[in-house]
């Protein structure tokens, strides 16, 4: 009897678990019929009990008590990594938070095969940290580590856009050259990969993967940008001292505005730097607004709500933002024109890696005969709009935003397990 195997993607932003039924690869079902799980944790005051996914979001947004923690993925390779979160009285390590959520997904996996489940083909960014190898190995490791703990045995890893090109590979009828983008919550990373029906049989596809390049910039980054602009300013982010002498400190904003960072404003420390900040400010009225968002834990769910308004601007050309906290209402208004101002620089280094990634396979624009697409950060019009302006004769193909990783991983698998 063949050992059971799974594909897992553990992502920024959401989650996926890839299968091999009847030959063909699939996604298992994590959250009700949901075949993706935002990959968010939300450790419950009222009833100790931990939610994950949207239930967690859920919870945190009905106004339960307790700690919301969204891209987990991001912790990897940071220097969270080795610190420790207060969850009530007792303090727990960011990697056994991100054993937690991997351990769920594993859950699902035996679920639905029906055994257990100890081989496994994780995802991974080509980088999960920008030119510096040692903290990248660190990262890989701490996640194997995280996944070996909950019952994995034999875990291997395949790069993410070689997983995608792998999906996509199964549509082909001819030989192609593609450019793979996979945009995802915290990466984008790219691949050059000669795909056809009969190379899809082969066992090793190592001279078929022309280039490999990553950088870490995605989703989350671009909803940080967009709220440091266009956000933190209605909470008091580059206001002056009242002795005009210099800006107030930027840190905690930061913080505010960046998904992993969040939790670290709940702190005793940080309310009171924050009312120190408040009696040198120039707007006091608006360190009060940063104040209550934070003293109500307001932080995840403001946001969810930039992200929301990033979303919106992929069709809309203008929205808006409303706080109505008691001690803090305000209204921040954002245009598409203002999103792509804001992020253009990240954008840009997101299309300079492609083109680093093109010099790599040293092949031209012209010898791209298809770009697949992947990732919800694809979607957003100055991203797509910058790499499809490199490679223009190319036939474009929208893959699954969200699955064509986790079923590139489960194909995997199959070539490593079966």
């Amino acid at each position: 009897m063949r050992p059971a195997f799974g594909g897992i993607d553990f992502g920024t932003s959401n989650s996926t678990v890839g299968v091999i039924e009847n030959g063909r690869p699939r996604l298992v079902a994590l959250e009700g019929e949901n075949v993706t799980l935002p990959s968010a944790i939300f450790f419950n005051f009222e009833d100790n009990q931990t939610a994950l996914g949207r239930r967690a979001i859920g919870e945190y947004t009905d106004g339960a008590e307790g700690r919301l923690m969204r891209a987990l993925k991001s912790v990897l390779g940071s220097s969270l990594v080795h610190e420790k979160t207060r969850i009530k009285a007792r303090y727990i390590a960011f990697t056994d938070i991100v054993g937690m959520f991997v351990g769920h997904l594993k859950d699902r996996l035996e679920n639905h095969v029906g055994e257990p489940v100890e081989n496994v083909v994780l995802g991974r960014p080509v980088q999960f940290v920008d030119d510096n190898p040692e903290a990248d190995a660190a990262a890989q490791s701490e996640l194997e580590k995280a996944a070996r703990a909950q019952g994995f045995k034999h875990i291997d890893f395949q790069f993410e856009p070689i997983a995608a090109a792998l999906d996509y590979e199964r549509t082909v009828t001819r030989e192609e050259l593609a450019l793979i983008v996979d945009m995802g919550g915290g990466t984008s990373d790219f691949s050059i990969v000669r795909v056809s029906p009969e190379r899809a049989t082969s066992g090793d596809r190592k001279a078929d993967i022309l280039a490999n390049r990553g950088v870490h910039i995605g989703g989350t980054d671009f909803d940080r940008l967009l709220s440091i602009a266009h956000v933190m300013p209605e909470l008091g982010y580059l206001t002056p001292t009242k002795d005009g002498k210099r800006n107030l400190p930027a840190g905690y904003f930061i913080d505010l505005a960046t998904w992993q960072r969040i939790n670290l404003l709940y702190t005793p420390k940080a309310m009171l730097d924050l009312r120190a900040i408040r009696f040198e400010a120039e707007r006091p009225d608006l360190i009060d607004r940063m104040i209550e968002v934070v003293d109500q834990r307001f932080g995840h769910a403001l946001a969810t709500k930039v992200e929301k308004a990033k979303i919106e601007l992929t069709d809309a050309t203008e929205t808006a933002i409303d706080v109505a906290l008691p001690g803090a209402k305000f209204t921040a208004s954002l245009t598409r024109q203002g999103l792509e101002d804001t992020i253009r620089g990240a954008v840009e280094r997101v299309t300079a890696t492609v083109a680093d990634t093109l010099a790599e396979a040293q092949v031209g624009a012209k010898d791209i005969t298809a770009v697949f697409l992947t990732g919800g950060s694809t979607a957003i019009p100055l991203a797509r709009e910058s790499i499809l302006a490199l490679v223009p004769g190319a036939q474009i193909v929208q893959g699954d935003a969200f699955g064509s990783v986790g079923l590139g991983l489960a194909l995997d698998a199959q070539r490593k397990f079966a």
